[in-house]
């Protein structure tokens, strides 16, 4: 299986039996994909008794009317460093766009301004993130560890943190309870 030129803006679904346990049953919005690496935010781990209210408070940013959402483990890789992923209707100087679809922030203004009520009007806040470097992913890819499947809004912003990894799949028309976490031999 080849990967494709570009995996920003999709999900990659951790394959039952990846053989990692920081990857189990992982979904990762993937933010950037190409010759030189890749990078992703997890988005179907919570980081336990941490809210977005204790985050901001650690960072002494006042939480105004924000909601006390739930923080994402983005990736085994720098999990002190914060990320939001976000809708495109709030966009600052060091945002990147992702793949048509999302936005993806790593300054402390876009907490800022969601806390002030200006900010994105759809966001999930990460510690960490998941990085490969150059070809990395897409060897990874042709051994069956990963499963790609288009991003979709709904699953990322309207589906709890714990029902992503299925309906990702159910989205690919894959029943995810018939996946086996080995291969047969003939």
């Amino acid at each position: 299986m080849e990967a494709p030129a570009s995996l920003a803006g999709q999900y990659l679904l951790a394959m039952p039996g990846i053989g990692d346990p920081r990857f189990e049953r992982a979904v990762i919005a993937m933010c950037a994909h190409d010759p030189n690496g890749a990078l992703g935010i997890g988005v179907g781990r919570l980081v336990p008794r941490l809210g977005l209210h204790g985050l901001l408070a650690e960072l002494q940013i006042a939480p105004g009317d924000a909601p006390d959402a739930p923080v994402h483990v983005g990736g085994p890789v720098e999990p002190q460093r914060g990320f939001v992923l976000h809708s495109q209707d709030w966009i600052g100087d060091e945002t990147l766009k992702v793949g048509g679809r999302w936005a993806l922030t790593g300054t402390l203004d876009v907490l800022r301004a969601i806390a002030e009520g200006t900010g994105p009007a759809r966001w999930i806040v990460a510690l960490g993130y998941a990085g490969w470097g150059e070809g990395q992913l897409d060897m990874e890819m042709t051994r069956h560890g990963w499963f790609a499947t288009p991003g979709d809004d709904a699953i990322l912003f309207e589906r709890p943190a714990d029902r992503r990894w299925t309906a990702g799949f159910d989205s690919a028309g894959i029943d995810a309870r018939l996946l086996a976490a080995g291969a047969g031999t003939a």
